[in-house]
């Protein structure tokens, strides 16, 4: 059987060939398992391998749409792991956001054109909202006749009040609170809409003038603030519907479909909101008469309801598994392959070198670790090139402006002047956090290995994946106390804009006691104020400056950024990748 799988990997497509010899054995040995799956589930009672396969090209839904329609009717078929909330306000999952796009509008949301969905455009808004001189204020008008699906207008206080449920922090858990960190104050914080104490404050940085007008006063000057209200946390809620904590058993469409029924075995099923007026929405097509999510979904279990066509759309944005992956790798001529779309995600895989943790307190101990890191080894340990893009700079390749990465290979000899330098020639010792989890720790034992040929050795601590951002490295303390010297994590921005991926970074004002993402620690005045001066321009060139000024300090050393290939199910037609939330667009998606 080796013979054959090397033959195999012999005939690699070029996306793949850059994967290491072991994982195309096991990938390809793996693959077995899911034909075969494929194949009972298509040939028994009730299959769908009769279901007729739409045409396409590799990459088709990328930047451009795949097999455009304008056909109405039917039921779109979504799979998806677990979903952590249907309320707008409590959900921090990409995949659940890109679902949310059925049922509730905001202000202004992404673009559904092609090559542009990382882009803004109005919503319930007619516009994208008009700035102070200062920065410091944003009016928006809403569109009018937008309804609730009770027949309800849609009006400026819902859009509040929906804001305002984000500030009950002992209710609404779970979801981003980009509104409370600019819309609060912090002398006399508001408490959201369920407080019932006397002397609570109102929020009184949103202004409702009448029902359709909106005006946001902010803390600070932000450019990308409209990003903030794309968020679905910033939907509009009817405040007479609302159940707090139990919201999202039953959610207030806004949007072209309402949740009517949630049931752990057959799924959450959305049909047309007959309130729903297209000629108010020019983002959303509604071209399904219903869809049908099935929730809980294993990744080998998302892939083989795809393959088989009994699923149209993977809602997760994980792509596809190692085995199928494979599958398409052993036949370049495989008709599957004209069903995939390569995406870069965002999220990049890094080092964070904690400034509160000796050695690495001390710029050229931290120096000589990015010097000696080998990231063609870290991207093979990822998987190779279909897995991981190699990256050395803090910043995204989905962003526009970015800096130029140099990609430079391993100095051993600069990283022996560096510990020199930091007056640790034979080296030193110290910790490496890492998320339990296989790759994870993989990356993290490569990268131990790569630092001991200059001396620096490293003990690598899995830690448990879901506490490891919260309480583990994301507690400043824990990390001090631990002696965790170097901290393997990933890191995404929610919003796609520079500012959104690198202050809660590297600016020292993001720094928390819980929960923190500044994970190297890096308190510097100098790029707190570069940080301030790039809110204000608005200009990716300001940003490339606070991204050169947290280079020289080799807090950070950037590793890989994920790649995924996203598989169309058999009938999916308007296949359009929406960038932010790597997966196809719910709200475009049909299937005749």
């Amino acid at each position: 059987m080796e013979s054959t799988l090397e033959r195999w990997g012999s005939r690699l497509p070029t996306w793949a060939r850059g994967w290491p010899r072991r994982r195309i054995l096991a990938a390809a040995a793996a693959v077995l398992l899911v034909v075969v799956i494929a194949v009972s589930c298509g040939g028994a009672a009730g299959g769908r391998a009769d279901v007729p396969i739409v045409e396409g090209e590799p990459d088709a839904g990328v930047t451009g749409v795949r097999a455009p329609s304008t056909q109405t009717g039917g039921t779109l078929q979504v799979v998806s792991a677990e979903i952590d909330s249907l309320d707008p306000q409590r959900s921090y999952l990409p995949g659940v956001w890109n679902l949310m796009r059925l049922y509730t509008r905001t202000l202004v949301t992404y673009s559904s054109e092609p090559g542009r969905t990382d882009e803004l455009v109005p919503d319930l808004a007619t516009d994208l909202g008009t700035p102070s001189e200062d920065g410091l204020s944003w009016t928006f008008t809403l569109r009018e006749g937008v309804l609730f699906e009770n027949g309800r207008p849609i009006t400026s206080r819902d859009v509040k009040y929906g804001i305002e449920r984000s500030f009950a922090s002992d209710v609404i858990v779970g979801g981003p609170t980009y509104v409370v960190d600019l819309l609060d104050d912090p002398a006399n914080p508001y408490p959201g809409p369920y407080s019932t104490e006397d002397d609570d404050p109102d929020l009184t940085s949103v202004e409702t003038p009448d029902d359709r007008t909106i005006v946001f006063r902010l803390r600070q000057p932000m450019p990308a603030f409209p990003y903030v209200l794309a968020l679905p946390s910033s939907s509009p809620v009817p405040a007479e519907a609302d159940t707090r904590g139990d919201y999202g058993a039953d959610p207030v469409s806004s949007g072209p479909y309402a949740i009517t029924s949630v049931d752990p075995a057959t799924g959450i099923l959305l049909e047309r909101n007959p309130q729903w007026n297209p000629a108010t929405d020019d983002v959303r097509t509604a071209l399904p008469d219903r869809v049908v999510v099935r929730t809980g979904q294993g990744g080998v279990e998302r892939d083989q309801a795809l393959l088989a066509g009994s699923a149209d759309i993977d809602l997760t944005g994980a792509g596809v598994q190692p085995a199928t992956t494979a599958r398409l790798a052993a036949d370049e001529d495989h008709p599957v392959r004209d069903r995939i779309d390569d995406v870069t995600t965002g999220a990049l895989r890094l080092l964070a070198l904690p400034t509160d943790v000796a050695p690495m307190d001390n710029a050229a101990c931290r120096a000589a670790v990015a010097a000696v890191v080998d990231r063609t080894a870290v991207q093979e340990e990822l998987g190779g090139p279909v897995n991981a893009v190699r990256r050395s700079v803090l910043w995204p390749r989905g962003l526009d402006g970015g800096p130029e990465d140099p990609d430079p290979r391993p100095d051993l000899a600069a990283a022996r002047a560096s510990l020199e330098a930091c007056g640790r020639p034979e080296g030193f010792s110290t910790v490496l956090a890492v998320p339990d989890t296989q790759t994870s720790v993989d990356v993290a034992e490569d990268v131990a290995a790569q630092l001991a040929e200059v001396g620096i050795e490293v003990e690598v601590r899995p830690l448990s994946a879901t506490s490891f951002y919260a309480t583990d490295v994301g507690a400043p303390a824990s990390v001090a106390a631990n002696g965790y010297g170097i901290v393997l994590a990933t890191w995404t921005a929610d919003i796609p804009t520079p500012g959104s991926f690198l202050a809660p970074l590297v600016d020292g004002r993001s720094i928390r006691s819980v929960g923190n993402t500044n994970f190297g620690r890096l308190d510097s005045p100098d790029i707190a104020a570069l940080v301030d001066a790039a809110r204000a321009a608005g200009d990716p060139a300001a940003w490339r400056e606070v991204v050169a000024a947290v280079d020289a300090t080799s807090v950070y050393v950037p590793l890989a950024e994920t790649r995924i290939q996203l598989l169309a199910g058999q009938r999916l037609r308007n296949g359009l990748v929406m960038q932010p939330y790597s997966g196809y667009d719910l709200a475009t998606a049909g299937v005749r």
